[in-house]
């Protein structure tokens, strides 16, 4: 599926540029952090510190996609950015002006900004966003329940052609229902968070952004869910990744299984580390085994799960 990336999910990844500094629970085993920072030395992690721009020769790269893409008729999607945030309040506003403009230049792509800065993102936007840019994907990383309730209503905040959440590392499970099956004008109900309520109206469909049409769709677009991968690897309940496929299910929103990253779950216990959760209410119990990111595999209930939206037309 990826064809310039190892993410699954994308075919291509491009950084314009490295670095970025740790602000969710879900950032502390971060392998950008990891790989660029401890191992290679290029960028160092933290407020303050320089981000890198990458080199010309790579910010030609979309520009090469994009035709290849346009000779071949189809859309290609790309992940921008996995060693940095577009929306890092530390870039020099230049850099990130000058990707509008590269993302202007590739209509045959589909670019996927992922952050886990959602409160920074009207601030940033250039001056003819408008109701979004038609090849742009706006997603936020939520981990948990807190950041879910925080961050999901400054996503649906801003005009998007497509929104989505990446959820990897998923640290607990999360109840998407309230937005998941809503459409139209977003008006938080009486027992809502505090944080849904500081948005009294916000249209949450990309259609009923636009004038005097409304499409039933739900408010978000895909949920991507993953369990954690390296040396400090945090396991994920399967329950957890069950009911977030199941809730997209219900509300017609694509759902892709990553992985399930570190720990795996199987049938016949394996050889390795074990964690054992605590009983489910039913009184059964279930058991998490550290096999390494590659043997546990993608298989969520014995099959793949890699529903992706239609591309922006």
């Amino acid at each position: 599926m990826a064809e310039n990336s190892s993410i699954e999910w994308t075919d291509h990844t491009f950084n314009p540029w490295i670095g970025c500094t740790k602000v969710s629970p879900g950032c502390d085993g971060c392998y950008a952090e990891a790989l660029m920072d401890k191992r290679y030395h290029r960028v160092y992690w933290g407020a303050g510190m320089e981000r890198k721009r990458t080199s010309v020769s790579n910010w030609k790269l979309p520009l090469k996609w994009d035709k290849a893409a346009a000779a071949a008729g189809r859309r290609d999607r790309v992940f921008c950015a996995s060693l940095a945030d577009v929306f890092d309040n530390e870039v020099p506003p230049q850099w990130r002006g000058e990707l509008w403009a590269l993302i202007r230049r590739t209509p045959n792509l589909d670019w996927l900004l992922l952050t886990k800065r959602i409160g920074n993102v009207r601030g940033m936007l250039p001056a003819d966003w408008e109701r979004g840019y038609s090849n742009v994907w706006l997603g936020a990383t939520v981990v948990n329940q807190e950041e879910a309730d925080r961050d999901i209503p400054k996503l649906l905040a801003v005009p998007a052609a497509k929104r989505f959440l990446s959820m990897e590392p998923l640290l607990g499970p999360v109840d998407l229902s309230r937005i998941l099956l809503h459409s139209g004008p977003f008006e938080p109900a009486e027992d809502a968070p505090p944080a849904w309520k500081k948005i009294h109206t916000v249209n949450v469909t990309m259609d009923s952004l636009r004038p005097g049409k409304k499409s039933g769709r739900p408010a978000l677009d895909w949920v991507i869910c993953g369990g954690e991968s390296g040396p400090k690897a945090r396991p994920m309940h399967p329950d957890w990744a069950r009911s977030l496929r199941d809730q997209c299910n219900a509300a017609g929103v694509s759902f892709f299984f990553k992985q399930w990253g570190e720990w795996g779950v199987f049938l016949a216990p394996p050889v390795g580390d074990s964690f054992r959760w605590p009983n489910r209410d039913d009184g059964t119990n279930a058991w998490s085994y550290r096999v390494g990111k590659q043997r546990a595999g993608r298989l969520l209930d014995g099959r793949e799960w890699n529903e992706v939206p239609c591309a922006t037309t």
